[in-house]
């Protein structure tokens, strides 16, 4: 059994709150927001030193990834219900007879089918991998992205 670090997001203000809609459940159909909070857990073996990762290195990755959604309308870019269209200034967003128009600065536009929490923790997991040189010896990355306190997705990656 390997030993790991957990971040949690609620105790270590690693949170955001946002707006999203997801067309594809009636009550989420709605614009609506939630207060997240992002937790991370990485597994693996100890450095010369004795430590898996710098809690501070992780902890400002997330900090600068919550930061980009934070306060914005999530809009899933690759969506096969929404459609977006994104001009200079607004952005325009129909679905199922509705129809929104909101100004670009607004808006963050991610790479995911959906804003669900679940499609949320694999953007950032992918955010994670891409912003941290992990060390040799981490196993797996869990990131972890709650829709309020008590309800949330995780995401797992072996390294």
């Amino acid at each position: 059994m390997s030993p790991c670090i957990n971040i949690d997001g609620w105790r270590s203000n690693i949170r955001f709150s946002s707006a999203h809609i997801i067309p594809e459940y009636e009550k989420c159909g709605r614009l609506h927001g939630h207060t997240y909070a992002v937790h991370a857990k990485i597994t693996g073996g100890l450095d010369d030193k004795g430590i898996i990762l710098d809690f501070s290195v992780l902890k400002e990755v997330l900090r600068d990834i919550v930061n980009h959604l934070d306060h914005k309308i999530l809009l899933p870019m690759d969506s096969k219900v929404l459609k977006i269209e994104k001009g200079e200034e607004n952005v325009k967003l129909s679905l199922i007879g509705k129809k929104y128009v909101f100004p670009v600065d607004d808006c963050v536009f991610l790479p995911i089918k959906s804003t669900s929490a679940e499609n949320l923790a694999g953007y950032i997991i992918a955010e994670v991998m891409n912003k941290i040189s992990l060390p040799r010896g981490i196993e797996s990355v869990e990131i972890g992205v709650d829709e309020g306190y008590g309800q949330g997705a995780r995401v797992f990656k072996k390294v």
